[in-house]
C-alpha cells in the first residue's frame, strides 16, 4: 500500500534555519481582515471535521420509543441484560426478534 505524502513529512526533511523560514508566516499574529470566507467545499469539509461521531448507523436506522413496562419486569430484565453484558436496547432488540423469527440484521 501506497502511503499519501503528507505536508509535514515536507517539513521533516528541513534542517533548523530551513524549518524556520518556511514556518515564520505562523508565527505572525492572525488578523481577521486578512482571512476570506470559507468555500462551500471547505465548508463542508468545516462542518464535518467539528460534527460529533454520533451513534453508528444500523440496518435502516433506528428510531427511539417510548414504551411502558411493569417495574419489576424491568428491574429483571435490566438485571438480565448485565449478566448478558448488554444494553437494555439490545436485549429488547434480541427479544422482538425471537418473537419475530429470528430475523438478523
Amino acid at each position: 500500500m501506497k502511503l499519501k505524502r503528507t505536508a509535514s513529512s515536507k517539513y521533516s526533511q528541513l534542517d533548523a534555519d530551513q524549518l524556520g523560514a518556511a514556518t515564520a508566516e505562523f508565527d505572525q499574529e492572525m488578523v481577521v481582515s486578512k482571512s476570506r470566507p470559507l468555500t462551500p467545499a471547505e465548508r463542508q469539509k468545516w462542518n464535518e471535521a467539528r460534527r460529533k461521531p454520533g451513534r453508528p448507523r444500523r440496518g435502516a436506522g433506528v428510531k427511539v420509543i417510548s414504551v411502558s413496562v411493569e417495574r419489576t419486569l424491568l428491574a429483571k430484565s435490566d438485571a438480565f441484560a448485565r449478566t448478558l453484558g448488554i444494553s437494555r436496547a439490545a436485549l429488547i432488540e434480541r427479544g422482538l426478534r425471537s418473537v419475530l423469527g429470528g430475523e438478523h440484521g
